[in-house]
């Protein structure tokens, strides 16, 4: 593995948990009201996206490594190019469910790769 595919996932890693530390203890109405953590979960979620797409990029095979990688890079794209649009309820289940995924995959790449 590269040192820039390494930065790229480590950086989506750090994202990762830097959105469970976000959102510890929060139900999804205390998400919902708070625009300091929305603003901070969007964010992250976007470098999320930003660095996984470059990471795709320096190795095609990441899409093998993780079949959500797309779908990742599209909610980043609308994030950022549809943000008058996202949906509260479809970022809260990505952090629920797709986050804590994520980062145990990256983190098993990441370990591989030492």
């Amino acid at each position: 593995m590269t040192d820039e595919l390494t930065k790229r996932l480590l950086d989506a890693l750090t994202a990762c948990q830097a959105i469970a530390t976000f959102t510890e203890g929060l139900d999804f109405s205390g998400y919902e009201k708070s625009l300091i953590v929305r603003s901070a979960v969007e964010r992250q979620l976007e470098i999320i996206g930003e660095a996984l797409n470059k990471a795709k990029d320096i190795d095609p095979a990441l899409v093998e490594q993780l079949p959500e990688l797309h779908r990742i890079i599209s909610l980043r794209h609308r994030i950022i190019h549809g943000y008058d649009s996202v949906d509260d309820e479809i970022v809260w289940d990505v952090v629920q469910t797709k986050a804590p995924v994520l980062e145990g995959q990256l983190s098993a790449l990441l370990e591989e790769a030492r």
